[in-house]
């Protein structure tokens, strides 16, 4: 029997804890992030990535707004599609400590931004914490001239 405070079950203990390390059984510290700019536009990223409403070209821009909206109010997360492709998770935005929930950027849905922030990757997947947007030009992407209005449910019926 070991004695409680022996070297050797001090020995004992740090070999349990090192085995638990090793083995994942407490949390790393998060990995730091890389310092990006993106530019690209705001998207709905279930409609983009799933298809459920066509192609990319239609559920981007002025053809896809109101839809977009719908989705990020409704808590589907908020996405940047990057000029380079790539689809940048949005983790958090400027000017707000908390996660960057659908509703909380309502009024940006379909605008072209351009975005500094910090970068992480896990899983194959990008995410973005946007610290800065540099610049918004709005929605330019007149794709409703093209695709009209995507999904065609979404044009609000005149109020009376």
């Amino acid at each position: 029997m070991i004695a409680t405070g022996s070297r050797a079950a001090r020995a004992g203990a740090a070999a349990l804890a090192a085995g638990l390390l090793a083995a994942g059984g407490a949390q790393a510290a998060p990995a730091a992030g890389e310092r990006v700019q993106v530019e690209g536009e705001i998207i709905d990223t279930w409609c983009y990535l799933s298809g459920v409403m066509g192609g990319p070209d239609a559920v981007v821009g002025s053809a896809h707004h109101t839809c977009a909206m719908w989705c990020a109010a409704g808590g589907i997360p908020v996405g940047l599609l990057g000029d380079d492709g790539e689809v940048y998770m949005v983790l958090k935005w400027q000017g707000s400590d908390d996660v960057a929930g659908g509703d909380t950027l309502l009024e940006i849905q379909s605008d072209r931004v351009v975005a500094d922030g910090i970068l992480h990757r896990r899983d194959g997947i990008a995410y973005i914490i946007v610290e800065e947007v540099v610049a918004n030009h709005g929605t330019p992407n007149h794709s409703h001239e093209d695709y009209g209005v995507v999904p065609p449910f979404a044009i609000p019926e005149p109020q009376e």
